[in-house]
């Protein structure tokens, strides 16, 4: 995707309630013990994410995951991006995993150009392969100035890597100057490689026998007016499927979508006419909410996962940041590494899920205490603003109830950053839309909350048939992701999670809540 240049930001905290606090303590007093309390804390990030990776300066930018059959572990490029970019800017930084839980940093992979005046003063989203033919790996990238173009490298141990600058492909020649990014080559039916790069308004098609001579192959659309980012271009059973980001700014839009055929070709048909073809899982292929982006898939041949970035946000306060979510245009570019694994249904639908390794690694049971409540007893809340406030949280951890409605009707929701001297906390509501429809709201409630957050809007899901939602919640500091049932994904930002208490909420009418579980790590 297009890169940006964004400039100097220090995240600072204002002491508010409880002053003189660090990251290490709950307050002024070290010996006092605050596992008791109930009262907000100013809460802040530790400087490492352990499991929603982020580099220990800077932030990722759009991943580029690939699954390296001779060393048997996936590797994930990304855009490594500054606070303070330099003239040229984006080099690939690289991390290693074997589970989609546990990084090791690769450090900086391949380098930018050292001037402006260079194709590649600028790098884009590309993608990685290896090829047993030559035995080398190939990085096909996006070379960024005023004009894009497609350049490429190889190496032969995925260390040393060689830029080939006698070889380019120019958008100007194909498609857009300005717009022509984000290769990403595979095999496909026909056993050639394939190149489908990112054009205006137009996916661009080349095709190789051996990823070095590439030969123009046409052209097929886009979803309407939306420029998608990003392809992502797989076969998973017995249907091909094109993973994208719809650049579309508006709340509504700007997700990671997919689009499913029984055939490569078929697939690329698909966008003839995509208000047909969506896939028939009643979300228009939507993947996850508008705070995971730039997503992109690799299998090591039993699963397969996706990575996209999660969004830092500016403000003075964790107040400001919570609500600042790009309403009004995209988001904070870049931020922390978000792993799902892929499920695919019985029909090919797709939805997302926890990884495995990520569930395995919150292994340590945490206390579940209730602290204070209102119209809850024996497990149901009962009646409007109805919730049941539970102990504080740790910097990392998985949440897991499950919620049971009385009737067709039922609203329920869960909060983080909730003190019981609270005006402000933020919410994901379950919220029925119709009888049958159900969709995740971000909200900021309470006595001084705004209400309603457009930016971080999810996406529609039918409603259980027997009305239970299984949700399992992972928090890594601010990074959250909430599954519901293997059919609702939604990740967010939400600021001052770790060492505050956390709720589950009712809005008229009646849940059950069972089964509450906390673990860490």
């Amino acid at each position: 995707m297009k890169t940006k240049i964004f400039s100097t930001f220090v995240i600072m905290l204002s002491a508010i309630t409880l002053t003189a606090c660090s990251e290490d303590n709950f307050g002024p007093d070290p010996e006092k013990d605050w596992t008791g309390t109930t009262s907000f804390f100013n809460s802040t990030d530790e400087k490492g994410f352990l499991t929603y990776y982020n580099p220990a300066i800077g932030r990722c930018g759009d991943p580029m995951p690939f699954y390296d059959q001779r060393e048997g572990n996936f590797k994930v490029l990304y855009l490594q991006e500054y606070d303070n970019n330099g003239p040229c800017y984006h080099p690939f930084w690289g991390i290693q995993t074997s589970d989609g839980a546990n990084y090791e940093s690769l450090g900086e992979v391949l380098p930018t150009g050292t001037s402006v005046q260079e194709a590649d003063a600028a790098l884009g989203t590309g993608c990685a392969v290896y090829n047993d033919a030559d035995k080398l790996y190939y990085i096909y990238y996006t070379g960024h100035t005023s004009k894009e173009v497609v350049l490429r490298a190889t190496s032969p141990d995925f260390k040393t890597w060689t830029k080939d600058n006698a070889w380019q492909l120019k958008g100007e020649d194909y498609a857009s100057a300005s717009d022509f990014r984000d290769p990403q080559v595979f095999k496909a039916d026909d056993g050639l490689w394939h190149m489908v790069i990112a054009a205006k308004l137009k996916f661009v098609d080349f095709k190789s026998n051996d990823l070095k001579n590439w030969e123009f192959a046409g052209q097929f659309n886009m979803v309407w007016d939306r420029m998608c980012e990003c392809p992502d271009i797989f076969k998973m059973g017995d249907y091909w499927y094109l993973v994208y980001s719809e650049a579309y700014r508006a709340p509504w839009s700007r997700k990671v979508k997919y689009m499913m055929a029984k055939s490569y070709d078929d697939l690329k048909a698909c966008f003839n006419d995509p208000g047909a073809n969506w896939p028939k899982d009643g979300k228009e292929g939507v993947l996850d909410s508008r705070a995971f982006y730039a997503g992109k898939t690799a299998s090591d041949g039993t699963d397969r996962y996706i990575w996209g970035w999660c969004p830092k946000r500016e403000g003075a306060t964790i107040f400001d940041k919570n609500i600042n979510v790009g309403a009004d245009g995209e988001p904070s570019w870049a931020g922390a590494l978000v792993c799902h694994k892929i499920i695919q249904h019985s029909d090919g639908t797709l939805t997302l899920g926890a990884v495995p390794a990520i569930a395995a690694k919150y292994n340590q049971a945490q206390s579940v205490n209730v602290m204070t409540s209102s119209g809850f007893s024996n497990g149901t809340l009962s009646g409007d603003d109805a919730y049941v406030l539970y102990n504080r949280l740790g910097n990392h951890n998985h949440i897991s109830f499950a919620v049971t409605t009385s009737n067709n009707w039922d609203k329920f929701g869960v909060s983080f950053v909730r003190g019981s001297d609270s005006k402000k906390y933020y919410t994901m509501v379950v919220n029925p839309e119709n009888e049958n429809w159900r969709k995740v709201n971000f909200e900021e409630e309470g006595q001084e909350g705004k209400g309603f957050v457009e930016g971080i809007d999810g996406y529609g899901f039918s409603r259980p048939a027997d009305n239970v939602y299984k949700v399992d919640i992972y928090t890594d500091n601010s990074v959250m992701v909430m599954y519901i049932n293997d059919n609702v994904c939604y990740t967010n930002r939400i600021y001052g999670i770790q060492k505050n208490c956390w709720s589950i909420n009712n809005y008229g009418g009646s849940v059950t809540v069972t089964d509450v579980k906390v673990f860490g790590y």
